[in-house]
């Protein structure tokens, strides 16, 4: 049976490395400032699927006390990119899988440079959850894993995860393209994550007005646009279909929200400034979601002051 390590154990890998540990994996959590908290009193989560509680958890506040994973799911913030080296080496043994459930575009190329022994993949998660508190994880929609290779040798390890995530209850797939996977989540990602701190407001509201409608579904299609022109082969009526979907989800307020909020660091990097950067290469200018990406340094600039 794979050991996972969780390098994050925040909205994402609170999450599904609780389902993993409910369902009987060999599960490793790094912690920060919950460490103690979630030592003495385990993993909770509260989920639309049916709550549940780990009463007591793998829970480590160094990497180096953690033991060699076959897999780690790295779910911090991409801000925190710069240290993701240092903190992987010491769980790695030959063979072992780094699964980067990470938002954007380029995550995975730019820690092939830094980690060039790593075995890579990327991880889309498609869901709504949010850290309510300690060692408490709220989710409150959807939870849908694609997962693509970006340099993984052996593929039926990805195959081993995907059925250990399914037995866990998390619905998960095997994408062949993971270029197409990145575009594919940042058709969403783009304009509800910066809209909802530009605009002040929620994923409901944006869709609820005419103008915040119409101008979400403009970026949606800049952002296809400039996916097609890097060969990603995404189809237009994908921005109807994650309107649709917006729709019917609960009035939620994405991480790029909840990170200006409670003033921690954008991802702006990778979920703005690299699409705008590759799609220009290829000779696509994205004039709507480089307005965006400048308002959001902006206003993160000035809640630094």
């Amino acid at each position: 049976m794979p050991e996972y390590g969780v390098v994050g154990t925040g909205a994402l890998g609170g999450y599904y490395g609780g389902m993993l540990a409910r369902a009987g994996r060999d599960v490793h959590f790094l912690l920060r400032g919950d460490y103690e908290y979630v030592r003495e009193n385990g993993l909770r989560v509260d989920s639309v699927n049916g709550d549940f509680r780990l009463p007591a958890v793998n829970a480590y506040s160094a990497v180096d006390d953690m033991p060699l994973c076959d897999v780690v799911l790295v779910c911090v913030k991409t801000t925190e990119n710069g240290g993701l080296p240092d903190l992987l080496r010491p769980l790695l043994r030959p063979g072992s899988v780094v699964l980067l459930l990470q938002n954007g575009l380029g995550v995975e190329e730019d820690l092939a440079t830094r980690l060039p022994e790593a075995e890579i993949a990327g991880g889309l998660a498609f869901i709504c959850s949010q850290k309510a508190g300690p060692g408490h994880i709220r989710h409150l929609d959807y939870g849908k894993l694609d997962i693509a290779s970006y340099n993984v040798k052996n593929t039926v390890v990805l195959n081993k995860i995907i059925d250990d995530f399914r037995a866990a209850e998390v619905p998960a797939e095997l994408s062949e393209d993971l270029q197409f996977a990145r575009w594919r989540k940042l058709v969403w990602n783009i304009p509800f994550n910066g809209l909802t701190v530009v605009m002040n407001t929620t994923t409901d509201r944006l869709i609820a007005h005419d103008s915040t409608r119409r101008l979400t579904r403009e970026i949606m299609l800049e952002v296809i646009l400039g996916a097609n022109r890097c060969g990603a082969g995404l189809k237009e009526s994908l921005a109807q279909k994650m309107m649709d979907m917006t729709l019917e989800m609960i009035p939620y307020a994405p991480s790029m929200k909840l990170d200006y909020d409670n003033r921690r660091p954008m991802e702006i990097k990778y979920i703005y400034s690299r699409p705008v950067e590759t799609a220009a290469r290829a000779g696509f200018c994205m004039p709507k979601v480089a307005m965006l990406e400048n308002q959001l340094r902006f206003i993160g600039d000035e809640a630094r002051q």
